[in-house]
């Protein structure tokens, strides 16, 4: 069985797109949500699931969540709108093992701060005709490791932040899953 862990900052329907398709699965399993957001509704989606959770901040020394995820024996880690850079010790222990959902067809669009409207907002403001979701291995920048996978959808003249963002979520909660029990599968 392969642990995964979800980090996770914010309301969560990323990490309850991953625990729903999980609840089941022969092979994989969601082990573990990590936060650094106290506040997080993703915290409490994983409570009532029973999924054991950890909160962290910029304090939390990266010794103290490897041995959090060593404890669950974790093997996977899936960034769901978790907006914090990853320590490069945690990039080097799980190498090719840390996978990144951003909201955008990267390059474009990424980097700090460019997360939820953020980003919809500068794809509406650059007249972009398309947009979607880019799924990436995670590496000591934001948004800048190789790209697994991307899915687009339209832009539309009438377009706002919000109508962008429930046609990119839809995206998310589809793509997200599959192409982590895909990774899963292929590399173990």
């Amino acid at each position: 069985m392969e642990n995964i862990a979800i980090f996770a900052s914010g309301n969560g329907t990323n990490a309850q797109a991953l625990m729903d398709y999980f609840s089941t699965h022969s092979s994989a399993r969601i082990a573990l949500l990590v936060s650094n957001k106290s506040q997080a509704y993703a915290l409490k989606r994983a409570q009532m699931q029973n999924i054991p959770t950890a909160l962290i901040s910029r304090t939390t020394p990266t010794g103290d969540l490897i041995t959090t995820l060593h404890a669950h024996n974790v093997r996977w880690i899936i960034l769901a709108g978790y907006l914090a850079l990853i320590p490069s010790e945690l990039i080097t222990i799980f190498s090719r093992h840390i996978i990144n959902l951003h909201p955008a067809l990267l390059p474009k669009y990424g980097g700090k701060g460019m997360y939820g409207d953020h980003v919809h907002k500068a794809v509406l403001a650059a007249g972009e005709t398309r947009s979607g979701i880019t799924i990436h291995y995670v590496n000591e920048q934001y948004d800048s490791g190789a790209i697994i996978f991307q899915a687009s959808c339209p832009v539309l003249t009438e377009d706002t932040p919000d109508t962008l963002a429930a046609r990119i979520h839809q995206l998310e909660h589809q793509y997200l899953p599959l192409i982590t029990d895909l990774l899963i599968s292929k590399l173990g």
